[in-house]
C-alpha cells in the first residue's frame, strides 16, 4: 500500500522522469563551499552550521529528491545499524560514534547518521 502511495505521488513521478531524461549527462562537480556525498544513488549536501553544545550540531541537509532541512538538530548517539556517513562518504558500522537527525517528529532524513569524528573536524559555516 505504501509502494502504491509513493507510486502516484507528484513529486515522486518527476523525479523519477528527470532521472531517466538525464541519464549519461555529466555531472558538474560540487563547489569547496558545498561538498556533496552520494548516498543510495542520491546526492546530498550537508554542512555544519553550529554547535550548541558537545553532543548536539546544527546541520543544513539538502537533498533535492526528499527534503531539505536549513536547520535541523542533530544528537550524538551510537549506531544500532550500519550505514554511510553523510558527510564523508565513509563506512558506518554498528556501534560507531555518529550524529543523527532529532527523532521528533519524523525527519525526511531520519536514517542518515554522520560519523562524530567527521563531524569533531568540520568547522562551521
Amino acid at each position: 500500500m505504501a509502494q502504491a502511495a509513493i507510486a502516484l505521488d507528484p513529486w515522486t513521478q518527476t523525479v523519477v522522469q528527470l532521472k531517466s531524461l538525464s541519464r549519461g549527462v555529466g555531472f558538474e562537480p560540487p563547489s569547496p563551499m558545498r561538498p556533496v556525498t552520494k548516498i543510495d544513488d542520491r546526492r546530498v549536501a550537508v554542512k555544519l552550521i553550529e554547535r550548541p553544545s558537545t553532543t548536539t550540531a546544527t546541520i543544513e541537509w539538502r537533498d533535492s529528491t526528499r527534503c531539505c532541512y536549513g536547520d535541523q538538530v542533530w544528537r550524538a548517539m551510537r549506531a544500532r545499524t550500519a550505514g554511510v556517513c553523510a558527510m564523508s562518504g565513509g563506512q558506518i558500522h554498528p556501534g560507531d560514534r555518529v550524529y543523527a537527525p532529532n527523532p521528533r517528529p519524523v525527519p525526511g532524513n531520519a536514517g542518515a547518521m554522520i560519523l562524530a569524528s567527521v563531524l569533531d573536524q568540520a568547522t562551521p559555516c
